[in-house]
């Protein structure tokens, strides 16, 4: 599943799941436009870590908020790393409350960075895509893309819409060679879950396994995380000419969540 020649953008990639995909498509031999927060250090550690894979690699510090910062970050990887082939929509945000308690300001931030800088971000990169005849785009949702939960109104409708985007993209571009696909993963086993299960068995008095099942068992039948390689690995096979006629699918990565 070779990727030499194409260049990824993956938003929210400096951390966790989309670092994960990250460091797969590099070490299939794509390019990468790295976007996200933290320290210029950290950041500068992660570009030669892909370096090393030999990646040629970019940083993009986009507020994908601002649609104007998502397409000047598209056209960084036109300019500097020759296209925009794959493009991974990654970033997200979380906030948990009751819909009558919930902050209009947190709904507003939720859905404009979940759910309408993909937009923005899809919107940029097509032209490149069609011009060449080939692009993928990977929308990372959320099993809450296919089911609710409770407090969590902006997060599962923005992971909705997201997953219907998808379809509206994919049927759109069915014959230009663009394939678009959404991913619905369940608990991940992230920096920031692992730092919950921790402040979970000290609150408890438990073992961190215990909490590691508890926290599992509250949605999955199945008692283990999800990795962001794993995602990466099925991102990998979507950006690949092995999937070219998969589009418009959202597959589930949730230990049987949404199989209930």
């Amino acid at each position: 599943m070779s990727l030499h020649g194409k260049t990824a953008i993956i938003t929210g990639s400096t951390s966790g799941i989309g670092l994960g995909i990250a460091r797969r498509l590099a070490g299939a031999g794509a390019n990468i436009l790295l976007n996200g927060f933290g320290a210029a250090a950290a950041i500068d550690a992660i570009k030669a870590e892909l370096s090393a894979l030999g990646a040629k690699v970019s940083y993009s510090p986009a507020d994908l908020t601002k649609a104007e910062q998502v397409r000047a970050m598209v056209a960084q990887a036109v300019s500097e790393l020759g296209g925009a082939d794959i493009l991974v929509n990654n970033a997200g945000i979380q906030h948990v409350a009751p819909i009558e308690e919930f902050p209009d300001d947190k709904w507003d931030a939720i859905i404009a960075l979940n759910l309408s800088a993909t937009f923005h971000a899809v919107k940029a990169a097509l032209p490149a895509m069609k011009a060449k005849g080939w692009g993928r785009i990977v929308n990372i949702a959320s099993a809450h893309g296919l089911v609710g939960s409770p407090h969590k109104a902006a997060y599962v409708a923005a992971k909705h819409g997201l997953v219907g985007l998808t379809k509206v993209i994919a049927l759109e571009t069915a014959n230009d060679g663009v394939t678009a696909n959404a991913v619905c993963p369940g608990w991940v086993l992230t920096p920031l879950v692992e730092q919950q299960i921790a402040d979970r068995a000290r609150a408890n008095g438990s073992s961190v396994e215990q909490e590691r099942v508890a926290l599992l068992s509250e949605k999955q039948p199945m008692h283990q995380f999800s990795t962001p390689d794993n995602l990466g690995d099925l991102v990998l096979f979507l950006a690949s000419d092995a999937a070219a006629s998969i589009t418009g699918a959202a597959l589930s990565v949730d230990g049987g969540w949404t199989a209930q």
